[in-house]
């Protein structure tokens, strides 16, 4: 063999022999590390002008009446709406047979809609549900205008079973006036992250509260907030992922896909799935560097929201972490209801809502799921020495369907029949001697609502510690800002809840870390001892 050709394939030995030694060092997903950017939504560009249509002229004096006027064009409309999760309420899961949806489950923040239906249902897309007399079938009672209205005047009365608000009131210190509905007829057009939040983003009282990546810092977010709906990056709507067919949206708590195996799909075969992987691929990280190779292969039991969303509640509004129902009923000295803030003017004790915490920059907590969620029930028997989850979800090291996911964690004390040891609902809003929020007394709250429902309550109500897991899918970061493998490869790593498997650098010993690394280095500098020599002697046979 040539000298020459001798020596080439010697240097690229080394190279070779040093970059697998380089490999071995830490990295951290950037940008750069083959992570595809947000895809570019395709925005409708409408074939109709509504200012132009004539049953859209002159003014309406309700709800009701807009809707009438679509559904002259829109004929099927109001059969689709009927048919949604957004309009029932309800949902039957398909693997559990659970009933669930809005209208049946329980949670830890107002625990139920039955019996608090006016409240409730100010953000139903609908107008009228006052109680179970409600007519489901009536295409007139769908509110159209709550998801097309684009000129953000729009507004439903916050106390009056979804219609429209008349007359000027102030919620969470904001000032709403009643809405011109001619005007905003004529001009509606697809729903924008404004129409959507003006639900999603204020449920369980307030902004952010309940999910903790859902609130108004969402609405002309920066970058640095969320990399999708963000205008300065995908400027993306929300049914751009949750995309829709006859009213019928993709995705929900209710029946997640923990782990998408599909991904984007054949060419013109429209996606379903508002998952990551169906915009992004399976295989996102895909430049062939050793970085994206051990990405993709985390990919396959790590949800992308683990690693790309650091922290919720970061666009500066809080979200609720705690609700205390026990200690709600305090008066103060002169026997007037007490309502306190905490420094940034969230609600901290309020006599008729309890002791609430919230919390700005929340680091998730991290559990398996496999995207099969069980929710307790008012007619399942609870432990109430322990703290009873609300809903709960399997999934292991050993599923092959579940990943590890972010959620946030809702905690809190509410009712329950101390002597049957069942959750129980209660009738919080209205003006009748029942409602808690206007005689401050649980029994009678509390039976109204379980004979609502038609179950029994044994008159005995003592308070337990509940939990309750909200999946984060939201305010995703741009790749720089994603999880570090240090934030998980280390002693004080974000995993330290998981246990029954082996994570490198949080469960080796340091010594056993020390050697290992020691024994790279070791490696490194006997790749480059080993070439120096050769090198050497080379070159002093060379000098003879």
């Amino acid at each position: 063999m040539p000298p020459r050709r001798t020596r080439r394939i010697r240097l690229a030995g080394l190279a070779i022999s040093l970059l697998a030694a380089a490999a071995t060092l830490p990295q951290v997903a950037s940008a750069k590390d083959g992570q595809q950017p947000a895809p570019t939504p395709a925005r409708d560009v409408s074939t109709a002008d509504h200012s132009k249509f004539e049953a859209l002229q002159g003014d309406f004096d309700s709800g009701r009446e807009v809707t009438r006027a679509c559904l002259e064009c829109h004929t099927e409309a109001g059969h689709q709406v009927r048919q949604s999760i957004h309009w029932t309420w309800d949902y039957t899961n398909p693997d559990t047979g659970q009933q669930l949806g809005k209208r049946h489950v329980l949670n830890n923040f107002c625990t139920n809609v039955r019996t608090n239906e006016p409240r409730c249902t100010s953000c139903h897309t609908g107008y009228g549900w006052e109680d179970a007399s409600f007519d489901f079938s009536d295409d007139t009672r769908v509110d159209c205008l709550v998801c097309h209205d684009t000129t953000g005047t729009y507004h439903k009365a916050p106390k009056d079973a979804g219609r429209v608000l008349e007359t000027a009131t102030t919620v969470h210190g904001k000032t709403l006036t009643p809405p011109d509905l001619g005007k905003v007829a004529r001009n509606v057009g697809p729903p924008d992250v404004a129409s959507c939040g003006s639900c999603h983003f204020n449920g369980g009282g307030g902004d952010g509260s309940k999910h903790g990546d859902l609130d108004s810092s969402l609405i002309d977010a920066p970058r640095s907030l969320d990399v999708h709906m963000s205008p300065e990056g995908g400027d993306m709507a929300c049914q751009d992922c949750h995309v829709a067919s006859g009213h019928e949206l993709a995705g929900g708590r209710y029946d997640m896909t923990a782990r998408d195996m599909h991904g984007t799909g054949k060419p013109g075969i429209r996606r379903q799935a508002a998952t990551c992987e169906s915009c992004h691929g399976v295989d996102v990280h895909d430049d062939g560097s050793y970085v994206a190779r051990t990405l993709n292969q985390h990919s396959d039991r790590v949800a992308c929201q683990t690693c790309h969303i650091p922290e919720i509640a970061r666009g500066g509004v809080q979200t609720k972490t705690w609700w205390d129902w026990s200690k709600a009923g305090r008066l103060a000295e002169d026997g007037s209801r007490i309502h306190e803030t905490n420094a940034d003017g969230r609600i901290s004790y309020w006599t008729r809502w309890g002791e609430i915490e919230w919390r700005e920059d929340y680091i998730p907590s991290y559990a398996w799921f496999d995207g099969d969620m069980r929710y307790t029930e008012a007619t399942d028997k609870i432990d109430p020495e322990s703290v009873v989850a609300i809903n709960s979800f399997a999934g292991g090291p050993e599923d092959s369907d579940a990943r590890i996911w972010p959620f946030k964690i809702m905690r809190g004390k509410q009712p329950y029949d101390a002597k049957r040891d069942r959750l129980v609902l209660m009738q919080l809003f209205g003006q009748d001697d029942t409602a808690y929020w206007k005689n401050l007394e649980w029994e009678p709250a509390i039976e109204t609502a379980m004979a609502a429902e038609g179950l029994p309550f044994s008159g005995e109500v003592g308070f337990v510690e509940t939990k309750m897991y909200w999946p984060i899918t939201h305010m995703v970061a741009p790749a720089d800002q994603a999880v570090g493998c240090a934030d998980c490869h280390s002693q004080d790593s974000r995993l330290t809840g998981l246990d029954s498997f082996y994570i490198a650098g949080r469960d080796a010993p340091a010594w056993l870390d020390r050697i290992g690394w020691l024994a790279v280095l070791a490696t490194f500098a006997g790749v480059l001892g080993h070439a120096s020599l050769r090198a050497f002697f080379r070159y002093r046979r060379r000098a003879r």
